[in-house]
C-alpha cells in the first residue's frame, strides 16, 4: 500500500522517537492555538491538540496518513508544561523533587485515503529522587531542557533524576507512544515489520 506518513510536529525528540518504526515519513509543523479551554481536563486536552496538530495539516496534506501528538505533565492536578526559562525549569523541578509526575499524551491519527481518525490517550509517571538544589541547577546548565515538559529529557541525563518509571511505553514520556501507533498503523494497513 503506497502511503505518505506525515509527523505533525517540529519536535526532533519526536522525529528520533518515529525513525525507531523504520517507516518512511517527513514533518510538518502544524500552526494551532495550543492554549487550554477552561474546565478541560489534561486528558481532554491532550487529545483535543493532538487532533488539532493532525487537522491544521489535512488541507496540506489530503491523501496522507498524519500523526498528530500532544504531552503535558502533571503533578498534584497542576499542569507542567515547557518551562522556557532555567528559573522555570528550576521551579518545576523542585516542585518534583520526591514526588510523582503523570505525563499525558495524546495521539491523533488521521487516516486521508479513509477518512478516519485514530485516538489514543497514554499516560507514564515519573518518580523524582530527592534532588538538592545544586544537583538541579547542575543538571538544567549540562542539558538545557527548557523545551520539555516537566523540564526534563530522560532519554537523556534527565535519566539520574528518577527512583522509578512506570508506565506501558517508555516512548510515551518522549511524547509519542509506539506501542499504540504501531496498533493504529496495522489497523490501516501499515506494517513496519513488514512494510
Amino acid at each position: 500500500m503506497p502511503y505518505n506518513l506525515v509527523l505533525a510536529s517540529s519536535s526532533p525528540f519526536r522525529q528520533a522517537v518515529l525513525d525507531k518504526l523504520g517507516l518512511p515519513f517527513f514533518c510538518a509543523a502544524p500552526d494551532i492555538d495550543e492554549s487550554a479551554i477552561p474546565n478541560e481536563s489534561i486528558e481532554e486536552q491532550v487529545l483535543r491538540l493532538a487532533r488539532e496538530k493532525a487537522s491544521a495539516l489535512i488541507d496540506q496534506y489530503p491523501d496522507s496518513i498524519i500523526i498528530g501528538c500532544d504531552q503535558l505533565g502533571s503533578l498534584a492536578e497542576r499542569v507542567l508544561g515547557k518551562p522556557h526559562t532555567p528559573e522555570q525549569a528550576f521551579t518545576q523541578l523542585r516542585a518534583s523533587s520526591g514526588k510523582c509526575v503523570t505525563f499525558h499524551t495524546g495521539l491523533a491519527v488521521y487516516d486521508g485515503v479513509n477518512n478516519q481518525w485514530h485516538q489514543r490517550l497514554d499516560t507514564y509517571q515519573v518518580f523524582f529522587r530527592e534532588l538538592t538544589d545544586d544537583e538541579i541547577w547542575g543538571y538544567i546548565h549540562k542539558e538545557q531542557p527548557l523545551q520539555c515538559a516537566g523540564s526534563f529529557k530522560s532519554e537523556g541525563l534527565g535519566i539520574t533524576l528518577f527512583e522509578k518509571m512506570a508506565g506501558d511505553d517508555p516512548n510515551t514520556l518522549v511524547g509519542l507512544p509506539l506501542i499504540a501507533l504501531s496498533a493504529i498503523l496495522r489497523k490501516i494497513g501499515i506494517n513496519p515489520l513488514t512494510d
